[in-house]
């Protein structure tokens, strides 16, 4: 599979996971898209370094886009990129952001450590009500 391919399957996946798998509703929330364009922002802000310094490259075959000289930069904007990475970048970043406040979302509301513990971590996610402290 391509870049490409894959990362419109993450997609995919968690729209069909929040939406209708664990059903928290974030993608239908206002407040949910004004946070993310912070996160694109900064995102394509990261992505625009590291692939316009290349310090990150990607094979041309597996992104939209044509190819690109080995001596020569990236573009700016177009050929399939956006801040000099591939916007696939952006189609990963999405599902990873979504796919960690679903899950979060929803061990919230099935109680898992609702109140933080100090100290090494426990074995159990779960404490009985018989097990607290005074």
């Amino acid at each position: 599979m391509t870049y490409t391919q894959i990362s419109i399957l993450a997609v995919a996946v968690v729209i069909v996971l929040d939406l209708g798998v664990v059903r928290t509703g974030l993608l239908r929330r206002r407040v949910f898209w004004v946070s993310y364009s912070i996160i694109a922002t900064f995102q394509l802000i990261t992505n625009g370094i590291l692939t316009g310094f290349r310090i990150v490259r990607y094979e041309d075959s597996a992104i939209v886009g044509s190819s690109t000289p080995v001596d020569a930069a990236p573009p700016f904007l177009g050929d399939g990129r956006i801040a000099y990475a591939p916007f696939e970048d952006l189609l990963f970043g999405f599902a990873l952001v979504v796919l960690t406040m679903v899950l979060w979302v929803w061990l919230g509301r099935h109680d898992v450590q609702r109140t933080p513990y100090a100290g090494p971590p426990r074995l159990a996610l779960r404490r009985s009500p018989r097990s607290r402290r005074p």
